[in-house]
C-alpha cells in the first residue's frame, strides 16, 4: 500500500477554518446570516456563535446557518441542524460523508447532499483531508 501514514491526519484541533473554496460558493448561494459553530479565530460570518456561547441548546430559526461542526460530535450536530430546520432554520453544514452511520442515514438522507470532489485542505493544514467530504443541506419546515 505504500507509505501511507494515517497519523499524519490525526489531530486533536477541533477548529479547522473551512477553506474559503468551499465557503464562499455556498455563501454566494444561501447568503448566511450565522455561523453556529465557530470561534473567534475561524468564524466564516460576522454573526457567529462559539462553543462557549454552546450552539446545541440555542434555537436557530430564522436563520440560514453555515456549520462546519466538531468531528467528535458530528452526530449531536446534524440531529441539531436537522430539528433546527423543521423550525424554519436553513442549516448548511460540511460534514465527513459517512455513508454506513446511524446519523447519516436518520439526518443527512432527509436533507439534500452534495459530495465534495477531491481532498480539499482545511486552513492550517499541511494535508488534505482523507475522508470523503460532503455538504448536507436542511432547508427549512420539512426540506
Amino acid at each position: 500500500m505504500g507509505n501511507f501514514d494515517n497519523n499524519r491526519f490525526r489531530s486533536t484541533n477541533q477548529e479547522w477554518e473551512t477553506p474559503d473554496a468551499i465557503f464562499e460558493p455556498l455563501n454566494q448561494e444561501f447568503r448566511f446570516t450565522l455561523d453556529v459553530a465557530a470561534s473567534k479565530n475561524n468564524h466564516k460570518c460576522q454573526r457567529y456563535i462559539t462553543e462557549k456561547d454552546d450552539a446545541l441548546s440555542k434555537s436557530w430559526a430564522g436563520e440560514v446557518c453555515w456549520l462546519n461542526p466538531p468531528y467528535r460530535q458530528v452526530k449531536l450536530w446534524i440531529k441539531k441542524a436537522y430539528i433546527e430546520s423543521q423550525n424554519g432554520a436553513v442549516v448548511v453544514c460540511l460534514v465527513q460523508a459517512r455513508t454506513n452511520t446511524n446519523w447519516w442515514h436518520d439526518y443527512c438522507m432527509k436533507g439534500e447532499v452534495r459530495f465534495i470532489r477531491g481532498r480539499p485542505k482545511f486552513k492550517g493544514c499541511i494535508h488534505g483531508l482523507p475522508q470523503p467530504l460532503a455538504i448536507v443541506i436542511f432547508r427549512g419546515y420539512g426540506n
